[in-house]
């Protein structure tokens, strides 16, 4: 029998790629109520860094806005995850919650440790969330939502080749908009499944240029500013109407795989354990943030011949800042282009955008003198 509690509570939580798809299908299976804050634009950065600390990175500025634009749309709780570690992210759930407080939001704030109790943590949350503590019907919400994590990163991964090809700009990405719906609706793996598969066919209905030159770029950094279209002022997109193929080497599925799924249920080697093998030759520890894993992705993306490599950060992010004082050495080394892009609520669209295309220019003349060299 569900044993339900009676109080239910209107709660919500930042956007961050498509994350918001899946905490949001995760919080209604399960009879919770969401508010959601606007899509995050410059309203939202506006607000968060009217009242953020100076010197505080544009994800935190990101995430408080979020937060004020959700209970002024009437949340009464809002969750947020925290971590361990070298980084302002361990003080980031004090810092919004005081935040919050001081603007005079009576408000119920969710702090979720997932290093601490991963999967656990992110169950004893929904149950306060959405009143459910039928461990049966939790159990289930939160393994689809967990699903639902790797099909989007997949459904990604399948818009960025055909955004690199194709002839009407937009297009893929339409599709892929539109199947965002299909994934949110499933409320089973069954519905999952049929869901990617639709999915797909209405992305590859996108005419391409199958003969157009196509580069093929990773993308790491700061995990926050990789998943998110907004800080990083889609940096997809931008790519893929230079005729780019991006691949994120810091994914949702990956954080998923290493900071909720208990390790006897993974399968194959995680991001982490990955970047602590490839980065061994310039650096042996953890030092904050995803300062190990940007390391480590040059060098892996070395080693499969990616063409090139952006790495993107937040101004003031001390571990990138670190990582970024490394390529130079990895450069040396014979790694491949690396285009390194720090971010604020100052940075110019403009420079931006000419930024990309001369380290698109770059990467194919290096790749014409490879190929000559071959030749």
């Amino acid at each position: 029998m569900t044993n339900k509690k009676s109080k239910k509570i209107k709660v919500s939580f930042p956007h961050m790629g498509s994350l918001y798809v899946v905490g949001a299908s995760l919080i209604k299976s399960l009879g919770g109520e969401v508010i959601l804050p606007p899509k995050t634009s410059k309203k939202t950065l506006s607000l968060g860094t009217k009242y953020s600390p100076e010197a505080i990175c544009l994800p935190y500025k990101l995430l408080l806005g979020n937060y004020i634009e959700a209970v002024e749309r009437g949340a009464e709780a809002v969750i947020m995850i925290s971590s361990p570690g070298i980084c302002r992210l361990g003080e980031y759930s004090k810092s919004i919650k005081n935040a919050l407080e001081d603007l005079g939001y009576k408000i119920k704030y969710i702090d979720i440790d997932l290093y601490k109790g991963k999967f656990f943590e992110l169950v004893d949350c929904m149950k306060t969330v959405s009143g459910n503590t039928n461990i049966v019907d939790l159990g289930k919400a939160v393994g689809l939502a967990l699903q639902k994590v790797f099909v989007l990163d997949d459904l990604e991964n399948t818009l960025s080749y055909y955004r690199a090809r194709e002839f009407d700009y937009g297009q893929a990405e339409k599709a892929f908009n539109k199947s965002l719906n299909w994934v949110d609706e499933a409320s089973t793996g069954k519905d999952l499944k049929e869901a990617k598969i639709e999915a797909i066919k209405e992305i590859k209905k996108t005419a391409i240029d199958t003969n157009r030159e196509v580069l093929n770029v990773d993308l790491t950094g700061e995990i926050f500013m990789v998943l998110d279209p907004f800080s990083n002022q889609h940096i997809e997109r931008e790519l893929g109407r230079l005729g780019v193929q991006t691949k994120r080497s810091m994914s949702l599925s990956g954080w998923v795989k290493t900071a909720i799924i208990p390790k006897f249920l993974r399968s194959g080697e995680t991001h982490l354990e990955r970047a602590f093998r490839f980065a061994k030759p310039y650096l042996t520890r953890d030092i904050g943030g995803d300062a190990i894993e940007s390391v480590s992705d040059v060098a892996y993306a070395t080693s499969r011949g990616t063409d090139g490599i952006v790495h993107v950060s937040p101004f003031t992010c001390m571990p990138e800042i670190m990582s970024q004082n490394i390529f130079p050495r990895m450069r040396q080394d014979g790694a491949l282009p690396i285009l390194a892009l720090v971010m604020d609520e100052q940075t110019g669209r403009a420079g931006f955008v000419t930024r990309l295309e001369a380290f698109v220019d770059l990467m194919k003349r290096r790749k014409r003198l490879s190929n000559a060299g071959m030749a």
